[in-house]
């Protein structure tokens, strides 16, 4: 009997070894099975990636096509208006050319000075053709308010608040200027704009301390 039982309890352990090798290779085998399948997954995820990749570069490509053909358009936009308002590019200043919707229409609203007179058009985006023109001179308002600024009481005169403002625009110059002098709530200031590279600049400047009390850029 004692033979019996140790040759059950030896039966026994064999077993159990074969069944831990079993298991053993079962989940080395699941293991690999698994590694296989992360490794085509990672696969997948870097060939899904170079996808984007691409699908990125061809968006960028198709983004700069769009600014370049929109960048021409203006361009075309600006030159119809110098055409019909007969100046040269090189004699006005204060150029900006946007893009709005009119009624449903897409035009561009181009305006410029040149010889103390102010232009603005609206032009057709799509066939660029001219839809409306407004000319005004300035000379006569600017002379206004500089006798204006002469007349009033104020601690800062036009020409300082003039240097303050083209101070925060590098490489703007008098020309692309325009400013009045405005007396409101008790208190005179500055209101005026400056118009340089196609952005325009609002301000607003106290005129007894000089400090510049609004400033807005519009890079449209």
């Amino acid at each position: 009997m004692k033979k019996l039982a140790v040759l059950a309890v030896i039966a026994g352990l064999t077993a159990g070894i074969m069944t831990g090798c079993g298991g053993t290779q079962r989940n080395a085998d699941a293991a690999a099975q698994m590694t296989g399948r992360g490794n085509g997954a990672q696969q997948t995820a870097v060939q899904s990636g170079e996808v984007y990749d691409d699908r990125d570069d061809r968006f960028d490509d198709q983004y700069d096509d769009r600014n370049e053909a929109a960048n021409t358009d203006q361009a075309a936009a600006l030159q119809t208006a110098l055409k019909d308002a007969g100046v040269n590019e090189a004699d006005a200043s204060r150029i900006r050319v946007t893009m709005d919707r009119d009624d449903g229409m897409l035009v561009y609203e181009v305006r410029f000075d040149a010889a103390e007179v102010e232009y603005d058009y609206e032009i057709d985006a799509e066939s660029g053709r001219i839809i409306s023109t407004d000319v005004e001179r300035w000379d006569d308002d600017d002379r206004d308010d500089r006798n204006q600024t002469a007349n009033a009481n104020v601690a800062v005169s036009r020409d300082e608040a003039v240097k303050t403002a083209l101070g925060k625009v590098s490489g703007a110059t008098e020309k692309d200027v325009r400013i009045e002098l405005d007396y409101d709530d008790g208190r005179y200031r500055y209101e005026g704009d400056i118009i340089y590279n196609g952005i325009e600049y609002d301000f607003e400047i106290d005129a007894d301390s000089g400090r510049i009390l609004e400033w807005e850029e519009d890079r449209r």
